[in-house]
């Protein structure tokens, strides 16, 4: 077919401005920083995991907003029973509800309050009963849930004030579902210091030191740790009146300090309070502590103090910070933190690099022993591949990532199963005795439909990741769909412009497809289904052995789903494991383990089960008396909530996306290849499943990316053997359903060795020299891909000739479907 010149000359120059736009990409920061800006406009940004940064995911303290608000309820009943003459000391406290004694006018009251809360198709804040003699007044589910929202909101704003003050640049800060904050920021060397800045609540006040314990006393500890205070409840002066707040240091110590400066009605109150009370101690208190307790000497009529302590500077400026941004409406927890030096970011694109170097050199070199020349000028339309989906990225605004880079190059090696699939069919076509033009046509024409069902299966795992994956998984997914549905646009219409441009020029007689070494191949006779029930059974032994491994040891589990801190701790020397491993058996709580990691400078500290930011900071603490001067590389902390949600979601996205392909295999297909095809992924799965619980390696959201890629590629195995059966089967004849099978299995054989070869040669350099992180997700997968082509080539056909067997109406009016002649 030929194509119009202006076709030809559109599609060359939007590659030309597409390779222009990816080129700035793969210049180092200094060259792209003297380029202009829109020739720079459209480079992919990299992600936290590549640059280094701090990726925190905020919850609103439940627990604690609901006692505020039951002091809240609290305050305002007692308000309604002193102006009603009754007593405020019968309020009894129960949970997240309160009672007093019964009340006609008080009930009035209060049912009004609650009245005031509610709002349109949702109900008040708090319920009002009265019954045997108590008013009870109890907060609702939605009315917790409203103020987690409006506090999550109050929240937004004054971490943003609290992130610009520290001066980080290009934050991402926000909402995500209803009580959630998700804070991103790049560069950041020193993410304790992250976590005390967006964790800490800084509700600030100013109270009397009482003489000693009593009533209306609390005990509170000083921030020195030199012992509790007792502090009387009353606040003499909010931290809400304060107008300012900076960090300075003490010119008579020259130690790090903080000073302040109240508004004018603070600086008012401030100045009566300390006439008043000369000679007594005044707490200033922070979330509970006590940071200085300094004695009244004199009057202080301006306005303005300072904090003095065993500061450091670093901790001045925070404290600063806080106070200047105001108090969160509520306390927030961090759940989830993702934390990578620039280090280590660094690395991990050197790693990137070396692995997709490796990878794109071994597909090309798999390509042209197969294919010769056609193999090059394939691998060379791989590298535009490349290109345009960097290209695409840039359009989209989206991040690279780890992940990201792993899906480039894994699409390297299943971006040219579309030409292997081509090239057979061309093949097969010129052994018939086609022209070559003629095979060219009718060799894409056979191969369109299956190119598109193997693409389409993988696209559908890479939905359900999107929609249930989040951060670097997300960009893994984007990265793979943009990959394949650009693989299909550059093999079908871009490599077939070119193949039928130099078929015309040359005009050959035959399209010989030649590898580079021997003449082609030609389609076995290898019979597969004589085999076929002991390869049923072997499989079938495997799989059930897999499940049993999976209760006996049973899946090494990372922290994705137990919850847990993992760090890695990086020194300039190497590190002194026992003394490291005394310093955490000594300060931190729960089950640390810990390990040598790839370099005697480098160490794994583990924390499994519930860990939350004290976890962190007893490590951070641990690590800085056993190795001085050691800094983390990585954190990563997974409280409870966040490992439960993602252990749900992994099965869920798993279980969906086997429902997924078994849908669209029944309508492309019949339902018995649906069915075929479904069993045997599930016998794929479960002995991926067992090499994985067998070898030890960690089952972590890495796995299960792994594993849902696996899913599409297993089945896009299985859709490339069915569809070449089908195509037998409606050919018509009486040829035994064995035989057909045979026969197909035999045509599908080389494509399906030659396309997990280049996969293979994709994963093995990710395996080896991509990383930790990249590791996890190859060798599964490298196990997956050798599982399902045998599954693909010993396993499939049998199962559908089971499938027919008992259920010969499936093939009805087919003869090769009857029983009598499979």
């Amino acid at each position: 077919m030929r194509r119009p010149a202006w076709v030809v000359m559109t599609y060359a120059v939007l590659l030309l401005l597409a390779v222009a736009t990816a080129l700035p990409n793969f210049l180092p920061s200094s060259v792209r920083s003297t380029l202009p800006e829109w020739a720079t406009r459209q480079t992919v940004p990299l992600g936290l995991d590549l640059q280094g940064g701090a990726h925190l995911l905020l919850a609103v303290d439940r627990d604690d907003l609901g006692q505020a608000r039951l002091r809240e309820l609290h305050d305002t009943l007692t308000a309604e029973m002193r102006a009603r003459n009754l007593n405020p000391g019968a309020i009894q406290t129960e949970g997240l509800a309160i009672s007093a004694p019964a009340n006609d006018a008080l009930l009035a009251a209060m049912q009004g309050v609650a009245a005031a809360t509610a709002q349109p198709g949702s109900p008040a804040d708090f319920t009002v009963a009265q019954s045997d003699g108590t008013l009870r007044l109890a907060f609702t589910g939605a009315g917790l849930d409203r103020a987690a929202t409006t506090a999550a909101d109050s929240s937004l704003e004054v971490i943003r004030h609290r992130v610009d003050q520290v001066g980080v640049s290009e934050p991402v800060i926000s909402r995500v579902g209803g009580d959630r904050i998700l804070v991103q920021m790049p560069g950041v060397e020193n993410p304790g210091q992250l976590r005390e800045l967006l964790g800490s609540t800084a509700k600030m006040s100013f109270q009397m030191v009482a003489p000693g314990p009593g009533p209306d006393v609390s005990m509170l500890e000083m921030r020195d740790g030199s012992g509790a205070l007792p502090v009387e409840d009353r606040v003499a002066l909010s931290g809400d009146r304060l107008d300012r707040a900076a960090s300075s240091f003490d010119p008579d110590t020259g130690r790090p300090m903080v000073t302040f400066a109240f508004d004018r009605q603070g600086a008012g109150t401030f100045a009566g309070i300390t006439a008043d009370n000369i000679g007594q101690r005044f707490a200033v208190v922070l979330d509970g502590t006590v940071l200085t307790a300094p004695v009244i000497q004199s009057a202080i009529p301006g306005g303005q103090g300072q904090i003095t302590g065993d500061f450091t500077a670093e901790e001045a400026q925070t404290l600063a910070v806080l106070l200047t941004s105001g108090a969160l409406p509520a306390s927030l927890d961090v759940i989830e933190e993702r934390s990578v030096g620039a280090a280590l970011g660094a690395d991990s694109i050197r790693a990137g690099l070396i692995a997709g170097a490796a990878g794109l050199a071994l597909v090309v070199a798999i390509m042209v022993g197969l294919y010769g020349g056609w193999g090059l000028l394939a691998s060379g339309v791989l590298g535009l591949n490349v290109m345009l989906t960097l290209t695409a990225l840039g359009l989209l605004g989206a991040t690279l990532t780890l992940p990201g880079i792993a899906g480039i190059i894994l699409c390297l090696g299943i971006a040219v199963d579309s030409n292997i699939l081509i090239f057979s069919r061309i093949r097969e076509e010129t052994a018939k005795g086609a022209t070559a033009i003629k095979a060219l046509t009718q060799g894409y024409g056979r191969a369109w439909s299956t190119i598109l069902d193997a693409n389409i299966t993988t696209l559908l795992a890479m939905v359900l990741l999107f929609l249930f994956g989040a951060g670097a998984i997300r960009g893994f997914a984007i990265t793979m769909s943009l990959g394949i549905v650009i693989s299909m646009f550059t093999a079908v219409v871009l490599m077939r412009m070119m193949m039928e441009a130099l078929v015309r020029r040359r005009k050959p007689a035959r399209l010989a497809i030649a590898p580079l070494i021997g003449g082609v191949p030609l389609p076995g006779a290898f019979s597969f289904m004589r085999r076929g029930r002991l390869a049923l059974a072997v499989s079938a032994a495997l799989s059930l052995g897999s499940v049993v491994a999976l209760a006996v040891p049973g899946p090494t589990l990372g922290i994705d789903f137990t919850g847990g801190v993992q760090m890695v701790l990086r020194a300039d020397a190497a590190i002194p494991l026992a003394e490291l491993r005394a310093a955490l058996a000594g300060g931190v709580q729960g089950d640390a383990s810990l390990q040598a990691f790839g370099d005697p400078t480098e160490a794994l500290i583990r924390v499994q089960g519930a860990a939350g930011q004290a976890t962190v900071a007893a490590v951070e603490v641990a690590a800085a008396q056993a190795v001085p001067g050691a800094v983390f590389d990585q954190i990563d902390l997974v409280g409870p909530t966040i490992s439960a949600e993602l252990a749900m979601t992994g099965l869920f996205a798993l279980s969906l996306a086997v429902l997924a392909m078994l849908v669209y295999i029944w309508l492309r297909f019949e339902w018995h290849f649906a069915a075929g095809a479904i069993i045997v992924l599930f016998l794929d799965v479960t002995k991926t499943f067992g090499v994985i619980a067998v070898t030890g390696w960690e089952v972590n959201l890495t796995t299960i990316v792994a594993l849902l890629t696996l899913i599409g590629y297993s089945v896009n195995d299985k859709v490339v053997v069915y569809d070449r059966i089908r195509e037998h089967l409606r050919g018509g004849g009486d040829e035994p359903l064995a035989d057909v099978i045979d026969r197909s299995l035999n045509q599908v054989l080389a494509r399906c060795i030659f396309t997990s070869g280049t996969t293979l040669a994709a994963l093995l350099p990710m395996a080896i020299w991509g990383g930790s992180a990249v590791a996890g997700f190859a060798w599964p997968m490298i196990a997956g891909v050798v599982i399902a082509t045998g599954s693909s080539l010993f396993v499939s056909g049998p199962v559908l000739a089971w499938l027919a067997a008992r259920t010969p109406s499936a093939f009805q009016g087919d003869p090769v479907g009857q029983p009598g002649k499979a």
